[in-house]
């Protein structure tokens, strides 16, 4: 993908869903959730995140979901632990800080995705782009659970999806904030674990977001 070209004029393609999966330790008890939540609506890729453990153990656990995930019609990226996203059969993975990224990309290119968050400014982000990311995360919580204001989020996709065509996620921290991120131009928006959680069920949370993102487009 070119990093720096500026878009083209041409409409693009209405985004889609990406989901993140709460820390997991034993995927058998997150099967049905998961299954609700990729039967629910159309969701184009699941980032697996992983409690830490032995490499074993991460690729015996994503091993677990892969063919699970895939079956559904979705990419499986490993949050972080590129080898063993490799090993495991996975799709990719997501990684954080353009550090990680740098050290991800012998074991993942050309054959797997990579895509890159933790992008603190600007310039990080072009950077990422420069060094052939899938795509580039924005808004997600650090490891403290903190993220940048809505608005911040917002004021970032915008200027990315003006100038670049490298696929954007934006990390959505509620329903809510699922319109205004895709009306921002964002190429995917990011479903947080609060799917999990929500009393209503996974597969009830994402079918009305998957509602919140066709009327966005509607309205565009």
């Amino acid at each position: 993908m070119a990093s720096q070209e500026h878009r083209t004029k041409a409409r693009r393609p209405a985004p889609r869903l990406y989901l993140v999966t709460p820390r997991i330790t034993d995927p058998a008890r997150h099967m049905a959730a998961l299954a609700g939540a990729l039967d629910a609506a159309e969701v184009a890729a699941v980032l697996l995140r992983l409690e830490p453990a032995d490499e074993r153990a991460l690729i015996n656990r994503a091993k677990t979901l892969v063919p699970f995930v895939q079956d559904k019609g979705a990419a499986l990226l490993l949050d972080g632990y590129p080898n063993a996203a490799v090993l495991a059969g996975a799709d990719g993975a997501h990684v954080t800080g353009i550090a990680a990224f740098r050290d991800a990309v012998p074991a993942l290119k050309p054959e797997r995705i990579i895509g890159c968050g933790g992008l603190q400014t600007r310039h990080d982000a072009m950077l990422a782009a420069e060094s052939d990311t899938d795509y580039v995360m924005f808004g997600e919580p650090d490891e403290r659970g903190q993220r940048p204001s809505l608005d911040a989020v917002i004021e970032r996709v915008a200027w990315w999806a003006e100038v670049f065509e490298v696929p954007c996620v934006a990390f959505a921290e509620n329903l809510a904030e699922i319109a205004p991120l895709a009306a921002a131009g964002a190429d995917f928006v990011a479903l947080g674990d609060w799917v999990f959680i929500d009393p209503r069920g996974p597969a009830s949370t994402v079918a009305e977001a998957a509602q919140q993102l066709a009327q966005a487009e509607a309205v565009e």
